[in-house]
């Protein structure tokens, strides 16, 4: 019988060393409470896979839910929306290979990242069981991908999905944080997170509060793995043609990563298990500005466009 790769649980949160995490980030960056009250309420499972130890979180129970997160993200792209999902299933959130808590994969090709997320999900989820897939940005294309090799994905779900090839409408130009992190300016630091946030990720100035700019350092820290040349390269509308269950594509309306209305048309026309949704009044980290309603469309309440639209 094939042999799997070994599963290590979490410690009791009273243990303090944990050999797995050495990508903090320095003291300077901001906490926040609800931060460590999910790291608190989280089943961690390290799995290895060839050497590379991919970092997985659950919570809830139900059927399986499994979250990927973007580029330069963590889990905790998804820490606004795990309370409301973790009341209907059993949610899954890795830090993707090169990410957060996890290890680089065997190389920085995208073949490289899905091995790894592929074959430590069999482990913790279980190869045969019926799960939801729902990916944000890069980790849309990354759903997409894994949708496409596993038959036991039923409803796939991307949020702002690379890999589209379309029409980008960037409102600025990004910053590089990295100066201001090596010398310990926390000030600037937070200034260009800020200012990044607000040209990439988020609509509205009112949501990059306190905790998405901690959110979004830790992260940017903790990144190791360069996905924004395969964002760009395309192979999304391959990726979903391979998957046979029903299909959501999310963009916030001012998402400025593609033309929303465009990509609907193109990905979604004659295409009777696919459908768009365009959520009001958000920018591209959708499900964090927007969650309730997010929320709603992972559950599977909220509003969906007819196929095709």
């Amino acid at each position: 019988m094939p042999s799997h790769p070994p599963i290590a649980h979490q410690p009791p949160p009273s243990v303090p060393s944990d050999p797995l995490i050495t990508h903090r980030p320095p003291p300077s960056v901001p906490s926040d409470p609800l931060i460590a009250h999910w790291q608190a309420q989280a089943r961690r499972h390290v799995v290895s896979v060839n050497g590379c130890r991919v970092c997985w979180r659950a919570f809830g129970s139900g059927p399986a839910l499994v979250l990927l997160h973007g580029g330069h993200g963590s889990w905790l792209h998804w820490v606004r929306n795990v309370e409301a999902l973790a009341g209907r299933f059993t949610v899954w959130v890795p830090d993707l290979p090169g990410y957060g808590d996890s290890d680089m994969p065997a190389s920085g090709a995208l073949q490289a990242l899905l091995d790894a997320t592929s074959a430590s999900m069999d482990v913790v989820v279980g190869a045969n069981t019926p799960i939801d897939l729902a990916g944000f940005s890069f980790g849309g294309l990354v759903a997409a991908h894994l949708a496409a090799r596993h038959g036991n994905v039923g409803r796939l779900v991307l949020l702002g999905p690379a890999g589209h090839g379309g029409v980008r409408r960037p409102h600025g130009k990004l910053l590089n944080w990295q100066d201001a992190a090596r010398a310990g300016d926390a000030a600037a630091l937070d200034a260009v997170m800020r200012h990044n946030l607000a040209v990439h990720m988020l609509h509205d100035a009112a949501a990059i509060d306190p905790l998405a700019v901690a959110l979004h350092t830790t992260a940017c820290m903790a990144a190791r793995f360069h996905s924004k040349h395969i964002s760009r390269a395309g192979g999304l509308a391959d990726a979903l043609a391979r998957h046979r269950g029903e299909q959501l594509l999310v963009w916030g309306e001012h998402d400025v990563t593609a033309e929303p209305a465009l990509l609907a048309t193109r990905l979604c026309e004659g295409q009777v298990r696919r459908h768009a949704c365009v959520v009001p009044g958000a920018g591209h980290w959708v499900q964090y500005e927007q969650a309730r309603a997010v929320n709603d469309l992972l559950i599977g309440a909220g509003p969906q466009a007819a196929p095709g639209s």
